[in-house]
């Protein structure tokens, strides 16, 4: 039993979230007051997963230069971190948990007066026959990118196939071709970044297809093929092979939830457990989560959706811990804002996509536009396209994306803001930004959108037509 005088606070992951979490109870909690003891069942703790592809194609030299804190450094302020120790089962009635050492497969129970579940999202790993041979990775943790840099040393060939063209798909695949492979990327839609509209899609796949990646769109994987020596040897779909000496699964994640789930804790439709607003699971009161296993309100759409991203696991740990050390925290919800570059063109995207607005019931105007990073004039000036929604009638804005060279990932800010702060494209033509022409044209690409966007949305509108 816990001590009367302490409470204990249990976390389960130590990633974003989880660490997160426990190192703001810390700071608001003294070791008198609250013990700590956190279950990781890798390697590693408080790490950019987001810069495994550049580890891996070499932009970051040393897989340390993605540790945001060691195992050592969490322990020095109190907290009793357990590497290699895999959390089984969740006894919600009795508040504890059981716990397995992975590598001695010794169990334990160790109870808690709250409980932090951060077990984040596990890589999408389709039901094929040979998806499991040596060769086929995906790409989740540190130790998910070791094993693919140990495949790569090992492989007879310089030959990749990509499943899935999402974010990581796409990052993956620049980084085996700057590893020096012939890369292949197989993907269900006909084009790549589902999180864009195709119209925009298409200009990423250009570019990729000009760094010298194959792209085969709307074509479903059905089977890995191996060798004699069980290694993968290609993939195939219904028409055709690729070879293969390394596969790299890029198809996305899935909440990581079977041990919440077991325990029979609230779950949405997209798979993720539910909380409020300060992050507690619903209907339970010593129960928190946050990370890329819960779902989070859209506040653009009204509607709960699940976006595993580690800057709102950052911020669900900030809030989560804050709230279990004693203070008040909530986390309002999000916009959807992601960013991301294929060789030198950028991709952002915020808000929503035409079919998600088409989902929720909303009547909207789309423009595209064409502009450059800089005043036209001015010395590596680059063109950039971006495509804005706004709702009909009210003009609310809804959406943008942005795809273009320097420069152009980062102003999709703009729009986050905007969306976050719930502005027409009217109030947008207004906005005081930052001009010079070593920076922007006169008018912001961003801001010419809306423009265009306002003038659209004023238009008179048959709703019958429409």
């Amino acid at each position: 039993m816990t001590a009367e005088s302490t409470e204990r606070l249990v976390v389960i992951g130590g990633d974003a979230a989880g660490m997160s979490a426990a190192s703001q109870a810390r700071r608001l909690r003294g070791a008198g007051e609250l013990e700590i003891v956190a279950f990781e069942r890798g390697h590693f703790t408080s790490y950019s997963a987001c810069g495994i592809p550049y580890w891996v194609g070499g932009d970051v030299e040393e897989r340390d230069r993605l540790i945001a804190r060691t195992p050592e450094e969490h322990r020095a302020r109190g907290i009793d971190l357990r590497l290699r120790t895999e959390v089984t089962e969740i006894d919600v009635a009795a508040g504890r948990v059981r716990a397995r050492d992975v590598d001695s497969g010794a169990e334990s129970w160790t109870s808690y007066d709250k409980l932090v579940i951060a077990t984040g999202a596990r890589p999408v790993r389709p039901d094929l026959p040979g998806v499991d041979a040596p060769g086929v990775h995906g790409v989740q943790t540190l130790d998910d990118g070791q094993a693919l840099l140990d495949s790569l040393a090992r492989a007879r060939g310089r030959r990749a196939v990509v499943v899935g063209a999402g974010y990581i798909g796409v990052e993956m695949a620049e980084a085996l071709i700057r590893r020096g492979y012939e890369v292949t990327v197989v993907n269900r839609g006909a084009e790549p970044m589902s999180t864009l509209d195709a119209d925009m899609g298409r200009l990423v796949r250009e570019a990729m297809e000009g760094l010298g990646v194959t792209m085969v769109g709307e074509a479903e994987v059905t089977k890995v093929l191996t060798g004699q020596d069980g290694r993968v040897r290609a993939v195939a779909t219904e028409d055709a092979e690729y070879p293969a000496d390394v596969v790299v699964l890029g198809i996305g994640v899935r909440p990581e939830t079977a041990l919440a789930r077991a325990a029979g804790l609230p779950f949405g439709a997209h798979g993720g457990l539910l909380t409020d607003r300060a992050m507690r699971v619903r209907g339970h009161e010593n129960i928190w989560a946050g990370g890329d296993c819960v779902e989070v309100l859209d506040l653009v759409s009204g509607q709960q959706r699940h976006i595993a991203l580690g800057t709102h696991a950052n911020k669900h740990g900030q809030v989560i811990g804050t709230n279990v050390g004693g203070g008040y925290a909530t986390f309002p919800g999000v916009v959807g804002t992601a960013v991301s570059k294929v060789c030198d063109l950028e991709i952002a995207r915020t808000g929503l996509r035409e079919k998600d607005a088409r989902r929720v019931g909303l009547q909207f105007e789309a423009v595209t536009i064409e502009s450059t990073s800089r005043a036209g004039y001015y010395p590596g000036a680059s063109p950039m396209t971006v495509k804005m929604l706004a709702e009909r009638r009210t003009g609310r804005l809804l959406g943008v994306q942005i795809v273009g060279r320097e420069g152009a990932a980062k102003r999709v800010d703009i729009a986050a803001v905007a969306l976050t702060a719930g502005l027409t494209v009217e109030q947008m033509t207004a906005l005081d930004l930052g001009y010079a022409p070593p920076f922007s044209p006169v008018w912001d690409p961003v801001l010419v959108a809306a423009r265009k966007a306002a003038a659209k949305v004023r238009e008179p509108w048959d709703q019958a037509a429409g």
